[in-house]
């Protein structure tokens, strides 16, 4: 099993880059991020679907390997991309600490004609107090959100692309991410695979 631990230890991170292969914006292979990770020095490198999903592992810290990787990515494709990382562990805890029960997820889902409605916002650090105020003012009766550590769970009953709440967590002024619950839990399933079977 691969955890973080000492500088000389190799851990398991999932890097989520953020606004890649949207519409024409941003446009990234994954064969070509997969390369360019490699290309670092990174080991077992592994994309998951074109949202910019990259499983990889890695001797250093975060601080210094966010930074890294957001440099070679300009360097490469010309783009700024904020990426935002997270360790095996972290992933797990994501997982397992879901506030909404199965029961409130099925309810949204069934309202919603997209059928997705549990999503993670993931950001870089825990937001200001007065930034989450800020929040709890433009959220309507139909979106729901819980904040643990430096990620945001979001519960909406109607499409994300018509939240309120979805539109304006850039306000919070922290680089982040979504992704839906089936991302997040694919990526689970893929590092679990690692840390089981080595």
């Amino acid at each position: 099993m691969i955890e973080l631990g000492d500088d000389n230890k190799m851990a398991i991170y999932i890097a989520l880059l953020r606004g890649i292969n949207v519409g024409s914006k941003n446009r990234i292979k994954m064969v070509d991020l997969k390369h360019l990770f490699e290309s670092m020095g990174f080991s077992r490198v592994e994309t998951y679907i074109n949202s910019g999903n990259v499983i990889f592992e890695s001797s250093e810290k975060e601080d210094t390997l966010q930074k890294k990787i957001e440099y070679e990515l300009e360097k490469m494709f010309c783009l700024s991309i904020a990426v935002i990382l997270r360790t095996a562990a972290e992933l797990k805890q994501i997982i397992f600490d879901c506030p909404f029960s199965e029961e409130e997820v099925k309810k949204a889902e069934s309202a919603n004609e997209e059928g997705e409605s549990l999503y993670v916002s993931l950001l870089t650090q825990y937001p200001l107090y007065e930034k989450i105020k800020y929040l709890n003012t433009i959220k309507s009766g139909k979106d729901e959100y819980r904040i643990k550590n430096r990620d945001i769970y979001l519960l909406f009953c109607h499409s994300i692309r018509n939240s309120k709440l979805a539109n304006n967590l850039h306000k919070l002024e922290i680089p982040a991410t979504v992704r839906n619950w089936k991302t997040m839990n694919k990526l689970y399933s893929l590092v679990k695979n690692r840390t089981e079977n080595g």
